[in-house]
């Protein structure tokens, strides 16, 4: 197994890189709107990704696999970043934001043996729960501040959460033959036109003169796409429940970002509910003990089978 592949690699580097897209978002928001940013964001990242595809590809891809991974696209990246950024843009707290996407790995549990027969044990829903709380514990002075936002701006959140859910389960439920970087390139196209789109029925798509707003784009392609898109499908690929319990480490490993890029002071809540966070993950992502190694060899054939493709 190479090391790429491996579990722990897979778990920090998904977690690091997830986590990457705050400190992004702060720099290039600083100095344009959030509808510039994320639409250069993509148009970059299309064409260095288009770019590799003319060099090294040079074949047309299937007209069924580009509608798939545009449906997945617009999901795990159009309806997920713009329910994140528009909810902050009209004032939901970022903490109350990151407690509603900490539901997507309950929701996940709860789907993913229905929809795809990964069992999540009594250990494991003890450690989702835990995990959650431990999310709270993080977030809890914005938890207190409800902030102004309208009423109609948390719902932003909850769609946002549903995005990248309804994304997970696509890429896991319909037959891909893509690998991970072709897949990428559609789904970030299509994430590219309708960013622009956007920026261009607001005004926003003029670039800033503030050349840290270029500084930011580079963070979020090769950190918060390539890193953080990546990573998140390729965890995916082997168990829809453990990419999302991962997702409970997103916020401690902000929070931390946050103090080593910005300054921002950590809480002694915030250090409570990274070790809450810790050790709900370390429940969640516990082998069942009933299973046995057929059910082991079983379910990986499944994953490798169901995912010969991949998955911001």
């Amino acid at each position: 197994m190479s090391l790429l592949r491996s579990g722990a690699v897979l778990a920090i580097g998904f977690v690091l890189m997830w986590s990457s897209g705050f400190v992004g978002a702060v720099l290039g928001t600083a100095s344009a709107p959030a509808a510039t940013l994320l639409a250069w964001r993509f148009l970059v990242v299309t064409a260095l990704l288009g770019g590799w595809w003319a060099l090294t590809r040079r074949r047309r891809l299937p007209a069924r696999e580009i509608a798939v991974h545009a449906v997945i696209g617009l999901l795990s990246q159009g309806v997920y970043l713009s329910g994140v950024v528009w909810s902050a843009e009209l004032g939901v707290p970022a903490g109350i934001a990151a407690l509603v996407a900490a539901l997507q790995p309950l929701a996940a549990a709860a789907l993913a043996g229905p929809l795809l027969g990964e069992r999540t044990s009594s250990t494991q829903w003890a450690g989702l729960m835990l995990g959650l709380g431990g999310v709270a514990l993080v977030v809890g002075g914005d938890l207190a501040s409800p902030g102004a936002a309208p009423p109609a701006a948390y719902a932003l959140p909850f769609l946002a959460m549903a995005g990248l859910v309804a994304a997970t389960f696509t890429e896991r439920r319909v037959p891909s033959e893509l690998g991970l970087a072709d897949s990428l390139f559609v789904q970030c196209a299509v994430s590219a036109v309708a960013f622009t789109g956007i920026a261009v029925l607001t005004g926003d798509l003029v670039v800033p003169a503030d050349g840290t707003f270029w500084v930011a784009v580079a963070w979020v392609v090769v950190f918060s796409t390539f890193g953080g898109y990546g990573f998140y499908w390729l965890n995916a690929r082997r168990s829809v429940t453990r990419v999302s319990t991962l997702l409970y480490l997103t916020p401690p490993a902000t929070m931390l970002l946050a103090l080593v890029m910005f300054g921002d002071p950590v809480t002694p809540g915030g250090l409570a509910g990274l070790g809450v966070c810790l050790l709900g993950v370390l429940l969640a992502l516990r082998k069942p003990r009933g299973m046995s190694a057929s059910g082991e060899m079983m379910a990986a054939c499944t994953s490798t089978t169901s995912s010969a493709r991949p998955r911001s």
